[in-house]
């Protein structure tokens, strides 16, 4: 995939970030009652999971991944932890399986067009994902009832 680079990758980082709370409210109907795990399928897809880190009033912050192998705990990628802003309604990538949180790679709070850079590439890759997992037609379920149909 080629590199996008906006001009104004601030304005475009929150224009993401809110396309990308629709868009996993519309991949994940249930989302905002989620209190653990939830399993999506798609014919001739691998699974999708999204576990709940934590929840609190304003936030909620999950992880998002595909199911490559039967056992759950054996290969999860892109293990996408997300911060959803419930009043904002938008949802920011913390970090992925590759790479850490901006607050652990960037020290110095001055190297700002580096800390934007580093969420502008976490965040694009979410959008494209999610519009990757609508096309294939996610429905999700909770992981109870997706242990109990198999």
């Amino acid at each position: 995939m080629s590199f996008v680079n906006p001009v104004n990758k601030s304005f475009c980082l929150e224009q993401i970030c809110e396309s990308n709370y629709q868009k996993l409210l519309k991949l994940i109907p249930d989302l905002l009652n989620l209190k653990e795990t939830a399993i999506g399928l798609a014919n001739h897809n691998t699974t999708l999971h999204i576990t709940v880190i934590e929840n609190t009033s304003y936030t909620m912050t999950v992880q998002l991944s595909h199911c490559f192998n039967k056992n759950r705990d054996e290969f999860m990628e892109p293990a996408l932890k997300i911060r959803i802003y419930l009043d904002a309604q938008l949802a920011e990538v913390l970090s992925d399986h590759t790479r850490a949180s901006v607050a652990q790679i960037f020290k110095d709070p001055g190297l700002s067009r580096e800390i934007m850079n580093y969420k502008w590439r976490l965040n694009y890759f979410l959008q494209k994902w999610l519009d990757h997992c609508l096309k294939k037609n996610y429905q999700f379920s909770k992981a109870v009832d997706y242990v109990a149909l198999n």
